[in-house]
């Protein structure tokens, strides 16, 4: 038995509550070294012999560990326990927090025993549960409909013409509005914004004026308008809250440049010496690498702190908007988030609060600061499989394991799982225009645990590459580039509506061919399973399935509508599916 690999902790995502008297409790071991794993527990109070257990189930892998897990239940809500581990070879071990033990472990006070010492109400994790059932669309006002004119900057660029990094193309709140039922029609349900706020840029990520919508894009009048006709079709709106930074015109920042060291924000920003200065380089932090016109502000300073998460108060409020995607997350301090939700979550308790963090973030997931992040590694594991062809099926489940193993069990379901955003390379392109890997791509999306979001355009096939490339306008008049791709994403988003089990259900790969660009997976709520099967391959695959996964004699395609009948053949019942080559079937 491989001790070195075995790890448990009493806290975090391997030891946290379900409910108001249930302990979920994870055990990394060594790959292929436990068969079997239980759990001994009792009231952390109670030292006599009758100790209660269960058997833990293997629930996911890596490259080099196994996990097991399980919720234990004491009516107390205190619970002490340890591990009995059995390994390959039928040797046992007794895994406790102060060590390895060969006998089975007395239970006294000294017992050394993990302890969890009580479930109290506000440490259960509490998700805003409309975001699992929501399928998001990201938009970039400027470039997705001009709706008036009339508050056009003054050089606007000819829609549809190659975006540099300063145009202008003139889109704004009003051609949302009159985009709602576009967008109900293609089945969202809700809209992230990037920031709508003043601003002297085409993104507006620099902030003049965080209470003030910039003209260009309408009114106060106009978002409340928007959020109104929004709600009123059963769409949520989510807004762009940018408190890494704001604009070096922000009159707070200007303030600083005129009064240094007297100005009563000195200490909001991060200034190594004053006067402040901008050439040959900046001698204050800024987002990115010397970026003058984007000042960092300090949000570990409470005044700082006070004033931002007044700003995110006040339009919560007034617009009675429904979440707020958070940029450069990872930068701002964990103090910052843990109020900014409680604040949040007392105004509109099922506000979704969405982080920007491109890598694994268990840190700011652990249920005091965010619900979500933007799934950058989903991304790029898709690519990685479905595009690139790096990594086989083994890799791909790996990597798309490691979700499930670096977050609580709820996590996973409510993370943003995209394909692009406006910082990253149009995916079209990524597939250098191959629509089938595409396809593959969307229908891996729609189907995996997760929130889709769809990057406005990329449901009719819009190309770009890298910024500001990937922020072209988005078509309106004259012909879809690939209208297959918006009746793909249609119909998927029909079909993920329509089978819960698809948005709330578990999941399980499994191995249904030696192939290695073959993925297939059994989606299950309880009361219904869908079984997706992709082929990544350039041709077409035969594949045999029991019906052991299945409660009919006759399973049904949901992409396509064919039926599948279950023959018996020597003790099975198996159908035999054809796949064409870059193609899919869920079965249900």
């Amino acid at each position: 038995m491989l001790k070195e690999a075995i790890h448990h902790e009493n806290f975090g995502i391997y030891a946290y509550p379900k409910t108001q008297n249930e302990l979920n409790l994870r055990l990394r071991v060594a790959k292929n070294d436990i068969s079997e794993c239980y759990v001994y527990y009792t009231d952390r109070y109670d030292y006599t012999s009758n100790l209660l257990y269960k058997k833990m189930q293997h629930f996911s892998y890596d490259e080099y560990y196994d996990y097991f897990n399980c919720t234990i239940k004491l009516e107390s809500k205190r619970f002490k326990y340890f591990f009995k581990l059995i390994d390959v070879n039928g040797q046992h071990l007794y895994y406790l927090e102060n060590g390895f033990k060969r006998d089975f472990p007395e239970n006294t006070l000294n017992g050394g025993y993990f302890q969890y010492p009580y479930i109290n109400y506000d440490d259960i994790l509490d998700m805003p549960h409309w975001c699992k059932n929501a399928i998001f669309y990201h938009i970039f006002p400027d470039r997705f409909c001009n709706g008036d004119r009339n508050n056009d900057p003054a050089e606007v660029q000819q829609w549809g013409t190659k975006p540099h990094r300063n145009s202008f193309f003139g889109g704004d709140i009003k051609g949302i509005i009159s985009k709602l039922n576009y967008l109900q029609d293609l089945g969202v349900n809700a809209i992230y914004l990037t920031p709508v706020f003043l601003s002297n840029s085409n993104h507006k990520y620099d902030i003049i004026d965080y209470y003030k919508i910039d003209p260009h894009f309408g009114t106060l009048d106009d978002m409340r308008e928007l959020v109104y006709q929004a709600h009123n079709r059963g769409i949520r709106i989510v807004l762009d809250a940018v408190f890494n930074h704001c604009s070096n015109e922000n009159k707070i920042f200007m303030d600083v440049v005129k009064n240094g060291k007297k100005s009563l924000y000195a200490d909001w920003f991060y200034i190594q010496e004053f006067p402040i200065q901008t050439k040959p380089v900046p001698n204050y932090e800024t987002f990115g690498v010397n970026i003058c016109n984007m000042p960092r502000l300090n949000t570990s300073n409470p005044k700082v702190r006070e004033y931002l998460i007044k700003v995110a108060e006040y339009w919560t409020r007034e617009l009675d908007i429904d979440g707020w995607r958070l940029d450069v997350a990872d930068e701002v301090s964990h103090g910052f988030w843990k109020e900014f939700r409680a604040r949040l979550k007392s105004i509109k308790k099922d506000i979704f609060i969405i982080g920007e963090v491109w890598y694994y973030a268990t840190p700011w997931l652990m249920g005091d600061e965010f619900d979500s992040v933007m799934n950058y590694p989903f991304r790029q594991a898709v690519i990685d499989f479905f595009v690139k062809r790096s990594l086989d099926k083994d890799g791909f489940i790996i990597r798309l394991n490691k979700y499930f193993v670096r977050y609580k069990d709820e996590i996973p379901y409510y993370l943003l799982n995209l394909l692009g955003s406006h910082d990253t390379p149009r995916f079209l392109s990524v597939c250098d225009g191959d629509v089938e890997k595409m396809k593959l791509a969307v229908i891996f999306t729609m189907t995996f645990v997760g929130i889709p979001m769809i990057y406005y355009g990329d449901e009719i096939g819009i190309t770009g590459g890298d910024d500001p490339d990937c922020r072209k306008t988005m078509i309106w008049d004259g012909e879809v580039p690939e209208p297959e791709l918006f009746d793909l994403y249609k119909r998927l988003i029909e079909i993920r509506k329509n089978n819960p089990v698809l948005v709330d259900g578990s999941i399980k790969f499994i191995d249904l061919s030696s192939n290695k660009y073959v993925l297939a997976f059994v989606r299950d709520n309880g009361s219904e399973k869908v079984m997706v099967i992709i082929n990544n391959n350039d041709y077409d695959i035969k594949i045999e399935i029991d019906k052991t996964n299945f409660q009919k004699g006759q399973v049904t395609d949901l992409l396509c509508g064919k039926k599948y009948t279950f023959t018996t053949i020597g003790n099975r019942e198996i159908a035999s599916i054809n796949i064409n080559s870059m193609d899919a079937v869920l079965l249900i």
